[in-house]
């Protein structure tokens, strides 16, 4: 064996097996995670999602169980592009995340029109920049829209 593949096999075996990191650091989601037309940016204390030319706000830390699973309360706006229009609603966010893969669903329920919205499922990858086509990501966390940074 030449001498720079032996380096290389013993600095690998110092360093150990590489494993990806996992988007979520002291038990709370964080990174920016994108997919098609669908994107969530997590900043460890609220986290902002796009689905479409839709988009909702989580105002706390999204702390996922054990197996992965979340489901917390925010709210939504599903007219938002051009220019946003009607209230916040009240929603709820649920999702699994496996590795670096996350399956998020948005469920928004308007009380004043008795009307529940179903968005996703979609797939995000951690450290992916989302592809929002028509829609882009308007902000991140703390920019603007009320929420803590």
């Amino acid at each position: 064996m030449n001498k720079p593949v032996l380096a290389v096999l013993v600095a690998a075996g110092l360093i150990g097996p590489c494993d990806p990191p996992v988007g979520i650091k002291d038990g709370v989601l964080v990174g920016t995670w994108g997919g098609e037309n669908a994107g969530l940016i997590a900043a460890g204390t609220s986290a902002h999602v796009h689905i479409a030319c839709t988009y909702g706000n989580v105002p706390q830390g999204i702390e996922p169980d054990r197996a992965g699973r979340f489901d917390v309360p925010g709210e939504y706006v599903l007219r938002a592009h051009p220019v946003a229009a009607g209230a916040s609603l009240p929603a709820a966010f649920r999702g699994t995340i496996s590795g670096r893969v996350m399956t998020l669903t948005v469920t928004v329920t308007d009380t004043t029109a008795d009307t529940t919205a179903h968005l996703g499922p979609v797939t995000l990858y951690l450290g992916r920049e989302p592809k929002m086509q028509m829609c882009p990501i308007c902000r991140r966390p703390g920019e603007g829209d009320g929420m803590p940074k």
